[in-house]
């Protein structure tokens, strides 16, 4: 059995440095932890500072979305996949966008033996950019033999094409995790046929914020209806994640997990 750990979108420097003060403990007790940078790097994609810090942090698999390409580092850091374990939006149309958009790996499991996972990324059409239909292409995908479990980080807006997905993949995948709302959904449960699901694993940062931003930019915006700067807030940090047992390719367990800093503290990642 896998015991696996996924980490909501990590946000801005709060997100690393509860990132690097939680995982490390929560590393433990899992056998594979995967973490979503999408928004590391000032809210938008992951640079080579975050990288480093994730994975000195405890992450396994680095997974990515509609930010993927902020930051220039990320073409090198995906020509460099032993150091850094990155998986971008599968859906590209393109066959030379740089890096991959599933990875497997041979996990060790704490008991003893060794499994294969393949995570993948994918990336939603309604309110997203267009890209191409993760629908087929996760159906491509899984025509392969060799995969072993899947674990799907589903990068997407609308909760229905969320739902759709997991739906449309129960019983062919371990799991459909979604993210990029940045709130975490009471809707954890396994499908009937054996996928775990769960809407949106929530996020990784500042707790006192909307989704991540200082309030007073969002809120400037919606009362005098014009664009405001945004900020990454301040303060005190939450991590959101969850846990999923796997066996045999199949959820046998999924639990939502939720810490929040008493107090703000510097350091981290």
């Amino acid at each position: 059995m896998i015991k696996l750990l996924f980490v909501g979108d990590v946000f801005g420097q709060p997100g690393r440095r509860m990132l690097g003060k939680t995982l490390p403990d929560l590393r433990r007790d899992v056998d594979f932890a995967v973490v979503n940078m999408e928004n590391s790097a000032g809210g938008f994609g992951m640079h080579r500072e975050a990288a480093e810090g994730a994975l000195r942090a405890g992450a396994d698999c680095m997974t990515l979305g509609n930010h993927a390409w902020q930051h220039r580092d990320i073409n090198k850091l995906m020509q460099d996949p032993e150091s850094y374990p990155i998986v971008r939006p599968l859906n590209y149309a393109d066959p030379a966008t740089p890096g991959v958009g599933w990875r497997t790996f041979e996990v060790q499991t704490g008991g003893g033996q060794t499994e294969r996972l393949t995570v993948v990324n994918l990336l939603g059409r309604v309110f997203m950019d267009q890209v191409s239909n993760p629908f087929s292409a996760i159906d491509q995908l899984l025509e392969r033999d060799d995969l072993g479990s899947v674990f799907v980080d589903f990068h997407a807006e609308a909760s229905s094409e969320k739902a759709g997905m997991a739906w449309h993949l129960d019983g062919r995948v371990a799991a459909v995790i979604g993210t990029h709302t940045h709130v975490p959904t009471a809707d954890t449960r396994i499908l009937p046929l054996g996928t775990a699901f769960q809407t949106d694993a929530g996020f990784t940062g500042p707790h006192d914020s909307i989704i991540g931003s200082d309030p007073a930019g969002p809120v400037a915006r919606f009362v005098t209806e014009r664009p405001h700067r945004y900020a990454v807030a301040e303060g005190r940090a939450e991590l959101n994640a969850v846990y999923v047992q796997i066996e045999a390719g199949r959820a046998v367990g999924i639990e939502r997990y939720r810490a929040i800093e008493e107090t703000h503290e510097e350091g981290g990642l």
